[in-house]
């Protein structure tokens, strides 16, 4: 059994005050603390992460190390091809950043958001070997952070919902079943491919943070402000995490 203890810690939207206290106890009992770097233009994603750090940690002797995360290599064919080998590059970056720091025996990841929601952190933690005793701290998601920045419910009553992705709505339209989605990871705006008569539209980019954006109403009135708004956003930051939900009737 491996002696390494890694925990990944669930940090909310980027809002510091979003952290539990099971989250800053977590990260205050760590060795090490690692944090992707994304490249040129995204500094803000790590110095978020190294602000919360500076924010909540009391306990002096926690490293903070930063590490290069890959990129998906566009000349592999195939999207699940493309995110194994994508996976496989980041757990050899993990490894290479604690090779560095060797007596480390509890290290801890801050996962935007929760670590069980469209985030494949646990995936990349399975490829470490010898396997690691795995922790996590959940936290607060940008579902719960559009919900509460609109001020809405997530479901109608008695009714389901769908959390889905951009690619299953450009690709597959509208599940049936459901009249409300909740869409996450959509870089293309997908719901220009849909219909817009009925639906309503609840966006929110950066939500929970200083930056948040939201806008909201039917689709056919709004969704070429939300693209023009995004494009705008993205361009400012260098990057945007945006999610929305969509009901119909």
């Amino acid at each position: 059994m491996s002696a390494l203890e890694l925990t990944l810690i669930g940090i909310g939207t980027g809002n510091p005050e979003h952290l539990t206290l099971q989250a800053i106890r977590a990260m205050n009992a760590q060795d090490l603390i690692l944090i992707p770097q994304k490249g040129a233009g995204k500094d803000d994603l790590a110095g978020l992460r190294r602000s919360i750090c500076d924010e909540v940690l009391t306990n002096e002797a926690v490293q903070i190390v930063g590490f290069d995360l890959p990129v998906r290599d566009p000349a592999i064919e195939g999207y699940r091809a493309r995110v194994d080998h994508w996976h496989d590059a980041i757990a050899e970056a993990w490894r290479g950043a604690m090779a560095q720091h060797p007596t480390a025996r509890r290290v801890a990841l801050l996962v935007w958001g929760d670590p069980s929601l469209y985030d494949s952190t646990l995936r990349i933690a399975a490829r470490l070997e010898p396997e690691p005793r795995i922790t996590v701290i959940p936290g607060i998601t940008s579902l719960q952070g559009l919900t509460a920045a609109h001020a809405i419910p997530l479901n109608e009553i008695g009714a389901p919902f769908m959390v889905t992705t951009g690619r299953q709505l450009r690709d597959h339209g509208w599940p049936e079943g459901v009249d409300t989605l909740v869409i996450m990871l959509d870089g293309d705006c997908a719901f220009q491919t849909l219909p817009p008569a009925g639906v309503t539209i609840w966006w929110g980019a950066y939500v929970g943070m200083a930056e948040e954006i939201i806008r909201h109403g039917p689709l056919a009135e709004v969704a070429e402000d939300i693209i023009a708004t995004r494009a705008a956003a993205r361009a400012a930051h260098g990057w945007i995490m945006d999610i929305y939900l969509l009901r119909r009737g």
